[in-house]
């Protein structure tokens, strides 16, 4: 099987272990285990449960009690509809192999993660994407959507927060999707790994699993809960398309880590402080930069209204790898080349790391920019 190679995964293994300020990280700062376990409440108690483990294979589908934590982050799903994965890029990847065949056709909103092209281009599918426009906000046109499903899309796919540009599709624009995948049949697959971390009200927008019969929701703990290192994701949809999945799972994955997913369940027990300390982060990360981007005149943006990324447009004669390149060079700082997105142009920034990281790295930038503009 031939596929495109994955340009924002190969930017960042080549460079985030080597810069002094990574702009480029999509995590909410991440989480110590002593930390997570003093948000949880129980600082010693886990090892109760970890002493005694035998380190089997463990619960094959993912243990009862993280499967019940996992569908109490949706409204209407119960553990019987969540199927846990290696993270969210291993959930994605096992529903385009039960769904996905030569000839179909998947529509997939970007800039968005590479996954959602370029995989179901790998299986022989006719991919049609509907670019999103910042003159637009970021917002979809769904009268193009619906003329790009027409009457045979296999697929709707999208990440909803967006991931690059921080746009947020709400509870209307959601039911409004739903409405052109009825017209056509089509599953609807919402990648939604930064769900949770919305800069206005509660801070989380509806689920498309918990409206519509065959939405997808794929999510993971690595974004909004700031546990990467679990490597642990899942899919929440109805049980039929879980069966689907499990056939191709099997040949991958068996099972994942059982300490991944004791840690995970209490994480997610636990996720009401958890959420409420990554949204003061992003909410006080981003307030910092906005009042960057106003400062800065070769600057410009659509300030994101959820996630931990936004897309940053530059009025420089230079490519945006070079751009990366020689910043990263000169000041330490870390962006992510708009190029490796499918958005030349622009540069994606990371803004819900550690605030003196953000604090300092914008310094940083800001005084290439002078130079870069001499």
């Amino acid at each position: 099987m031939r596929i495109e190679a994955f340009g924002v995964e190969i930017w960042m293994n080549r460079h985030e272990n080597h810069c002094r300020y990574n702009l480029a990280e999509t995590c909410v700062e991440s989480l110590t285990v002593a930390e997570l376990l003093s948000l949880a409440g129980k600082p010693n108690s886990v090892l109760d449960d970890l002493l005694p483990m035998k380190l089997t294979y463990g619960a094959i589908e993912g243990s009862a009690r993280l499967r019940d934590a996992i569908a109490g982050l949706y409204e209407n799903l119960s553990a019987d509809e969540v199927l846990v994965a290696h993270g969210a890029i291993g959930a994605n990847a096992l529903v385009y192999a039960a769904l996905v065949e030569p000839g179909d056709r998947v529509v997939s909103i970007v800039p968005t993660y590479q996954q959602h092209v370029s995989i179901p281009e790998s299986l022989g599918a006719e991919v049609l994407t509907l670019p999103l426009r910042a003159e637009d906000g970021y917002a979809p046109d769904l009268d193009a959507l619906r003329r790009l499903a027409g009457d045979r899309a296999k697929l709707i796919v999208f990440a909803n927060p967006n991931n690059p540009t921080g746009a947020l599709m709400d509870r209307v624009a959601l039911e409004e999707v739903v409405r052109i995948a009825e017209g056509c049949g089509a599953w609807v697959l919402a990648d939604e790994v930064y769900r949770g971390l919305d800069q206005q009200g509660e801070g989380s927008t509806i689920s498309v699993a918990d409206l519509y019969d065959k939405g997808i929701s794929t999510g993971s703990m690595s974004k909004a809960f700031s546990l990467a290192g679990l490597r642990l994701g899942w899919i929440a949809a109805r049980r039929d398309l879980l069966e689907a999945v499990s056939i191709h799972r099997d040949y991958n994955t068996i099972s994942v880590g059982m300490i991944d997913d004791l840690l995970a369940s209490s994480a997610l027990e636990s996720r009401d402080a958890v959420l409420a300390r990554n949204r003061a982060i992003v909410r006080e990360n981003l307030a910092m930069l906005d009042a960057w981007v106003a400062d800065e005149p070769s600057m410009s943006w659509v300030k994101p209204r959820s996630g931990t990324t936004a897309l940053l447009r530059y009025a420089h004669e230079m490519d945006s790898e070079a751009f990366c390149t020689r910043l990263l060079e000169e000041t330490g700082v870390l962006f992510t080349p708009g190029a490796a997105l499918g958005a030349e142009g622009t540069l994606r920034i990371g803004y819900a790391n550690n605030a003196r990281v953000l604090r300092e790295g914008l310094a940083a930038v800001s005084g290439f920019l002078k130079r870069v503009g001499q």
